[in-house]
C-alpha cells in the first residue's frame, strides 16, 4: 500500500503541461480546486472531471497513476460519502430503518462529494507530476514575493514547503523498508485487533523518526557546506518567464473554467 502513494513525485516530460509556466500552473490548480466546489450540479462536476482527464492525456501521464494516488485514501473518501449519505436530509425518502433514514438528496450529495474529493486529489497530484520541486519552489516564492514588504520570510517558507513535499516519497520508501524488516523479525503488523496493530507500529515509528531527523541533519549540513544563507542576493540558473504560449494556455484554462461555471447559471436544476 505504501508503495502506491505517489504524492510529491515528479515525472519528467516535454508535454505542454510540463513546459507550462509553474506560477500560472499553481494559480490554475488553486482555481480548479475552487471550481470543484463552485460546480454545484452534476453537469458542471462532470465537465470538471472531463477537463482533468484531458489534462492527464495531454501530460501523457498514465491514468493508473490516478488510481495509485487514490488507493491510500479510499477509506477517507468512503467515510466522507457515508457521512453525507446518512446525515443529509431532503424531501424524497428512499430507505427508513428505524432512526436511519436515507434520502435521495443524501445519495446525490454523497456521490458529488466523493467525486469532488477524487478530482481534488487527482488535480493537485497533476501539479506535482508535471512540476519539479525546484521549479515549484521558485513559483511559490515568486507568487508570495509581495509579502516580503511585510518582512515575511517568503524564500524560507517556499523552501520548507518544497523540501517537505520532496521528502514524502523518501519517507514512504523508508517506512516500507522498516515495516518489511520488522515483519522479517516476526512482527505482526497486519493481523490482530486494532489495539495490537497500533502497538505493533511503535517499533516502526521510532526508527522512522530517527531516520527523518538524521536526514534533516544531513540536509542542513549539506546546505551549510554549500554556503546557503537564505534568499537574499541569490540568483537562479533558470529565470521564470511568462511567454505568449503560457498566455494562450492560461486563456484556454480560463475559458474552460468559465464554461463549467456557466452550467451553474444555465442549468441550475440539472
Amino acid at each position: 500500500m505504501l508503495r502506491d502513494i505517489t504524492i510529491g513525485q515528479h515525472f519528467p516530460g516535454s508535454s505542454p503541461l510540463h513546459t507550462y509556466d509553474p506560477r500560472a500552473k499553481l494559480v490554475m490548480t488553486i482555481a480548479y480546486i475552487v471550481l470543484l466546489f463552485a460546480a454545484a450540479n452534476p453537469l458542471g462536476l462532470a465537465l470538471s472531471v472531463g477537463l482533468l482527464a484531458a489534462l492527464y492525456a495531454i501530460a501523457r501521464i498514465p491514468f493508473k497513476m490516478i488510481w495509485k494516488s487514490l488507493k491510500p485514501i479510499l477509506p477517507v473518501i468512503a467515510f466522507t460519502a457515508v457521512l453525507n449519505l446518512f446525515f443529509v436530509t431532503g424531501d424524497t425518502l428512499l430507505v427508513a430503518l428505524g432512526p436511519v433514514k436515507i434520502y435521495a438528496e443524501g445519495v446525490r450529495y454523497a456521490i458529488l462529494m466523493a467525486v469532488r474529493v477524487v478530482a481534488l486529489i487527482a488535480g493537485t497530484s497533476l501539479l506535482t507530476y508535471t512540476t519539479s520541486p525546484i521549479v515549484l519552489t521558485d513559483a511559490i516564492e515568486q507568487l508570495l514575493k509581495p509579502l516580503e514588504k511585510l518582512s515575511f520570510p517568503v524564500h524560507e517558507l517556499a523552501m520548507m514547503m518544497t523540501i517537505a513535499l520532496r521528502f514524502i516519497p523518501t519517507l514512504i520508501e523508508e517506512t516500507d523498508k522498516i515495516m518489511s524488516a520488522q515483519k522479517a523479525r516476526g512482527a505482526m503488523l497486519d493481523s490482530g485487533s486494532l489495539k495490537d496493530r497500533v502497538t505493533a507500529l511503535v517499533p516502526v515509528l521510532i526508527p522512522l523518526f530517527i531516520s527523518a531527523f538524521r536526514r534533516a541533519d544531513e540536509l542542513a549540513m549539506a546546505m551549510e557546506c554549500r554556503c546557503y544563507h537564505g534568499g537574499a542576493g541569490r540568483t537562479r540558473l533558470k529565470v521564470l518567464r511568462f511567454t505568449k504560449r503560457d498566455a494562450v494556455y492560461t486563456l484556454v484554462c480560463v475559458l474552460a473554467f468559465a464554461a463549467v461555471l456557466a452550467t451553474r447559471m444555465l442549468f441550475p436544476g440539472f
